[in-house]
């Protein structure tokens, strides 16, 4: 008799547990707001995406910074993944290699350019691309205009 009630007790426990990590993962699907972090790093290195605490301290939708031989705009953000090594969008962190990360302000430039330009894709090559899906046209004498 007395097991059945601790068989009770640890069910009552564990559903208890389960509803609490339901609610808790509801709420960061739809109320938790995923912000952008900068990250910097013992090497100098200078990384922004979202951060992840959880299982492993790290980065996804990763951006960093290159140095150009422009003289007008030596430094660009580069989107992680597509550096020529080819690396997921995922950057693990030993935490301990951390100076300091700081949340982004939402309306702050870079968060407003990964927001409306996620790729990165140059103003002038999106706007290409956004002609060339541009449906064509036919008029009433055949031919065609855009």
């Amino acid at each position: 008799m007395r097991m059945n009630k601790m068989n009770r007790m640890l069910l009552w426990v564990v559903a208890v547990l389960v509803v609490i990590l339901l609610i808790l993962v509801v709420w960061q699907i739809f109320f938790g707001k995923s912000s952008y972090y900068a990250v910097y790093m013992r090497t100098g290195d200078l990384y922004f995406g979202k951060l992840i605490r959880f299982p492993s301290f790290g980065l996804k939708n990763v951006y960093t910074l290159q140095v150009t031989q422009d003289s007008q705009n030596p430094v660009r953000v580069q989107k992680f993944a597509d550096v020529f090594w080819g690396p997921e969008d995922y950057l693990k962190i030993n935490k301990e290699e951390v100076v300091w990360y700081t949340k982004l302000k939402s309306e702050g430039q870079l968060s407003q350019l990964i927001a409306t330009n996620p790729n990165l894709v140059p103003q002038q090559t999106q706007q290409q691309v956004q002609q060339q899906q541009a449906p064509v046209e036919q008029n009433n004498s055949g031919a065609v205009k855009e």
